[in-house]
C-alpha cells in the first residue's frame, strides 16, 4: 500500500476503510518507516512539530470496587499499590506547581473509584479553582469515573476544561475486561461531559487480549465520540492483576496503533500513555511521529521515564513544547 498517497488523501478528507486499516496494522516491518512518515504527514499538517505534555497526580489510590482486569486499585487486585483517601486541596495544588516549572500544559486531576461522591467533587471544584487563580494558563483535566450530569456541571464552572474517561477496549471486548460497569457506562460519561462543555478526553489500552479489529473499532469509536484527545496505553500487565502474565505487545506493533489512530483520527491530539516506557523501549522516540501528546513523569501506580529524559528525547528530535494544549 502507499502509505503516502493515503496520508495526504487523509489530509484531504478521505476516511480510511477497514482493509485499509487493517494493512497499517498487518504491515510489515520492512514497511514501517514509510508508515511512520506518511502518519507523520498528517500530524505535522495539524500540529507541526509540537508536543503537548500532560502530568498525572494520583490524588486517590486504590480503595476501588471496580473489577477492570488491567488495574492495580481495583477490588480484584492483589498488587501492593498504596492506598490512602482524596487528597487535600494543598497537595493537589502543589502538583500544580510543580507541573508549572516544568512547562506542562495540562494538569491531570485523577481519583479511583466507580465514581466521584460530592465531598470529592467538592475538593476538586475548590482546588481547580486555586490553580486556575495561580496558574491561569494551565490546562486542568479531571479523570474521576463514572459522573452525574449535576457534577460535570459543578466541574465546567470550577474551570475544569478536560474529563477523561478511557472507553479502554472496544464494545465486543469490553465484558472480557469488567463486568461492574458496561461499556455504555462509559460512554455515557463522555456525553455528559460534553453536555457540560468540557473538552472530552477518551483513550484505550492496547494488548488485552483484544483482535486487531477491535483495536480499528476502538480508533473508530473515539472518532465517533469526538474525543478531542485520545490516551493510547499499552498495557503493562502488573503482578497481582487478572491481567498479571499478559505479553502480547512489541514495539513495533505498538508504533502501527498509533499509525492507526492517527489515520483516522487525523485532527485530534493522541497520546502516547500508559505503557510507553516497557512496551516501546528504545523505538520510543519514533512513537512521536504519529503522536504529538506524552505524560511527563509517572503514571497512577507505575512509573514513567524520568522527565529530564522526555525532555531530552523531544529537543534531540527536534520537538517543541506546545504550550496552548487545548487547541485541536
Amino acid at each position: 500500500m502507499d502509505y503516502a498517497k493515503l496520508a495526504q488523501q487523509v489530509i484531504d478528507g478521505y476516511k480510511i476503510n477497514d482493509e485499509e486499516a487493517l494493512s497499517i496494522l498487518e504491515s510489515q516491518d520492512i514497511d514501517l518507516l514509510k508508515l511512520l512518515d506518511a502518519s507523520y504527514q498528517i500530524r505535522h499538517h495539524y500540529f507541526g512539530n509540537k508536543v503537548k505534555l500532560n502530568m498525572i497526580i494520583n490524588t486517590k489510590s486504590g480503595l476501588c470496587p471496580e473489577n477492570c482486569g488491567y488495574c492495580s486499585q481495583s477490588i480484584v487486585s492483589k498488587a501492593p499499590v498504596e492506598k490512602y483517601p482524596m487528597m487535600k486541596k494543598e497537595e493537589i495544588m502543589a502538583g500544580a506547581d510543580r507541573a508549572a516549572t516544568l512547562n506542562v500544559g495540562t494538569y491531570c486531576i485523577v481519583a479511583s473509584g466507580r465514581g466521584p461522591v460530592n465531598r470529592e467533587i467538592d475538593i476538586v471544584v475548590d482546588s481547580v479553582k486555586a490553580i486556575k487563580e495561580k496558574h491561569k494558563d494551565m490546562t486542568i483535566c479531571a479523570c474521576l469515573g463514572i459522573l452525574k450530569p449535576e457534577q460535570a456541571e459543578k466541574l465546567k464552572e470550577a474551570g475544569v476544561d478536560r474529563y477523561n474517561h478511557n472507553i479502554n477496549t472496544s464494545a465486543r471486548n469490553h465484558s472480557n475486561i469488567t463486568t461492574s460497569h458496561t461499556y455504555d457506562d462509559r460512554v455515557q460519561t463522555v456525553e455528559r461531559a460534553k453536555a457540560a462543555g468540557i473538552s472530552p478526553c477518551s483513550g484505550v489500552i492496547v494488548g488485552m487480549k483484544e483482535t486487531k479489529q477491535d483495536v480499528i473499532d476502538m480508533a473508530r469509536s473515539l472518532h465517533v465520540l469526538d474525543a478531542d484527545s485520545i490516551p493510547v496505553n499499552f498495557l503493562n500487565a502488573i503482578d497481582g492483576t487478572p491481567l498479571e502474565g499478559t505479553h502480547e505487545l512489541n514495539p513495533r506493533h505498538c508504533l502501527k496503533v498509533l499509525a492507526l489512530f492517527r489515520f483516522i483520527n487525523p485532527t485530534k491530539e493522541i497520546r502516547v500513555s500508559g505503557g510507553r516506557e516497557v512496551n516501546l523501549g528504545s523505538l520510543q522516540p519514533l512513537s512521536l511521529y504519529p503522536a504529538n501528546s506524552i505524560f511527563l513523569g509517572d503514571y497512577l501506580t507505575t512509573d514513567g521515564q524520568p522527565g529530564d529524559a522526555d525532555k531530552k528525547m523531544l529537543e534531540e528530535m527536534g520537538f517543541e513544547i506546545d504550550l496552548n494544549p487545548l487547541k485541536v
